[in-house]
């Protein structure tokens, strides 16, 4: 046999062997079962470290922001002294707490809001039976959903409120003008559309 002929078979089997090489590679890449696209595929936020824990601590007034799919309640070191006792004085303040940018360590634990920033309380409004309540200068159903939720647990949980619920109306002329009361509950704020 000749040198030629080893040398040509060594280049065959070399050659074979990158082939084989090649047709494993290409089967271990299709085999996760993740198909190839040319298509850009959006596979939706990453994950985050957020704990919707307030980062509140002791005494303090409760708000409620957006985390996640849920409301939940924070407590932020705000003084309603000066404003007690006027309906709605204490509605502009825990409005403006719902309307400004969340602090760090709230966003760092996942919080956020959805309260309009040029959303106002614009008055008292006299439900005859269902009591006193507040008139906002938009309608209530025309809010996002978890902005009412946050409205509605924010005021309900205040001296606004009874604890459970709190009565609302939108401005004069629309389809709320008439007061109604809204509840603040556990399945409500765990799933947000309250109308």
């Amino acid at each position: 046999m000749s040198t030629g002929s080893h040398g040509t078979r060594g280049r065959r089997a070399a050659r074979r062997a990158r082939a084989g090489l090649l047709a494993l590679l290409v089967t271990a890449g299709t085999a996760c079962g993740i198909q190839s696209t040319d298509v850009p595929v959006d596979g939706g936020p990453a994950p985050t470290r957020a704990t919707c824990e307030s980062p509140g601590q002791g005494e303090g007034t409760e708000v409620y922001l957006v985390c996640g799919t849920s409301v939940e309640a924070v407590t932020r070191s705000l003084d309603m002294t000066s404003v007690s006792g006027d309906p709605v004085a204490v509605a502009q303040a825990l409005l403006a707490e719902l309307q400004s940018d969340p602090g760090q360590a709230e966003q760092a634990a996942g919080f956020s809001s959805d309260v309009p920033p040029n959303l106002e309380v614009s008055g008292v409004v006299h439900g005859g039976e269902i009591g006193t309540g507040l008139r906002l200068s938009q309608d209530p159903a025309d809010l996002p959903a978890f902005a009412l939720v946050q409205i509605v647990c924010t005021f309900a949980r205040s001296e606004l409120g009874d604890g459970h619920s709190v009565v609302l109306s939108g401005p004069p002329g629309s389809t709320t003008e008439r007061p109604k009361p809204y509840s603040c509950s556990n399945a409500m704020r765990a799933s947000s559309p309250l109308r």
